[in-house]
């Protein structure tokens, strides 16, 4: 678990990956033709209406985690299916897009001595890129209720929907117990599939800067 410091500078980085993740759900489903979000006032750039304690804790300790999911009503959808696909997909691409940016901006400041290298600004960008990459990668995996199951329902057979369905009841269960499990035997799963390519990103997008932890 991070100590206290590394806790601190996670509290920017991560209020910016939630609520980016979930205003860009809420936007393509917005500009698809779904006014739910807004109607609801979950269209928007305030982080406080986007946290979901759980997901937000599971950020700080290990660096994925999720926020309070934006309504969605496909019916509004011209083509439901379809355009849920790219309505989960915006989440995980809007953060990959925060990571780049944040790169971007990293790279140059580091290089003129405009961040003093390992200082506080040095540790909230690292942490900020690494932490979106993490959050876009783990929501891409196809466990309910993570976006990544949705990208499967909307791309699956309708013969295997029903299947599929039946799934979604009881993946939240799934994920939580495959936390716990890699909690209580010290060996994760997503940290056998997310970290990696997250880690090699991570230094591609920071010129290969060291990650503060």
């Amino acid at each position: 678990m991070p100590d206290l410091s590394t806790i601190i500078l996670l509290i920017p980085p991560i209020l910016a990956a939630l609520t980016i993740h979930e205003f860009a759900h809420g936007y393509v489903a917005w500009r698809l033709g779904d006014p739910t979000a807004k109607m609801q006032g979950r269209l928007t750039l305030n982080p406080i209406a986007h946290l979901d304690p759980i997901g937000t804790l599971l950020l700080f300790i290990f660096y994925f985690g999720w926020a309070k999911p934006v309504p969605v009503n496909p019916l509004y959808f011209r083509h439901p299916r379809t355009d849920m696909v790219w309505v989960a997909l915006a989440g995980p691409i809007s953060n990959v897009l925060l990571a780049i940016a944040l790169g971007l901006i990293f790279q140059p400041l580091l290089a003129y001595g405009m961040i003093e290298p390992y200082g506080i600004a040095y540790k909230m960008f690292t942490l900020g890129v690494f932490l979106n990459l993490m959050l876009a990668f783990f929501n891409l995996l196809p466990i309910p209720p993570l976006d990544g199951s949705k990208i499967v329902g909307g791309l699956l057979p309708v013969q295997y929907l029903s299947a599929w369905e039946k799934f979604e009841t009881v993946g939240p269960f799934l994920l939580l117990g495959l936390i716990l499990l890699g909690r209580f035997f010290h060996f994760s799963i997503f940290g056998t599939t997310i970290y990696p390519i997250s880690q090699y990103l991570y230094r591609l997008f920071t010129g290969g800067a060291p990650l503060l932890t």
